[in-house]
């Protein structure tokens, strides 16, 4: 398989594996949802991993797989201010939970180019 098929099916796994640990998890997701949102956390939590696993499936299948990248690349972005608040709130954490939400930070960038690389990826093919 080409390395232009591989990684739409990569970022499709990545989205399934984060939107599944939402509902199999959703006590770590609820922690982080910003308190300026209205609702439940719980319910950020579920929509979040909705969120995720919708363009997952779109990635699958090359008719949809622009449109999925598309919001893939919105995804990233939108989440951005939850990490910014694990950092925040995790920053006396012990080393290792530290380092994880800090180092979330500077992922969202790659995660955003690469969403957007297969959504250009895909438009020849539509």
């Amino acid at each position: 398989m080409p390395r232009s098929e591989r990684s739409p099916l990569l970022l499709a796994g990545l989205l399934a594996a984060a939107g599944a640990a939402h509902f199999a998890v959703p006590r770590q997701f609820d922690a982080i949802v910003p308190r300026a949102l209205p609702g439940a956390p719980r319910t950020w939590t579920y929509a979040g991993g909705a969120a995720e696993l919708a363009p997952a499936a779109g990635l699958a299948a090359p008719r949809t797989r622009k449109a999925a990248a598309l919001a893939a690349t919105a995804f990233f972005v939108g989440v951005f201010p939850a990490n910014v608040k694990m950092a925040v709130d995790w920053r006396h954490r012990p080393a290792p939970q530290k380092a994880a939400a800090f180092g979330r930070l500077p992922l969202q960038l790659p995660l955003v180019l690469w969403a957007r690389g297969v959504a250009r990826g895909a438009e020849g093919r539509s």
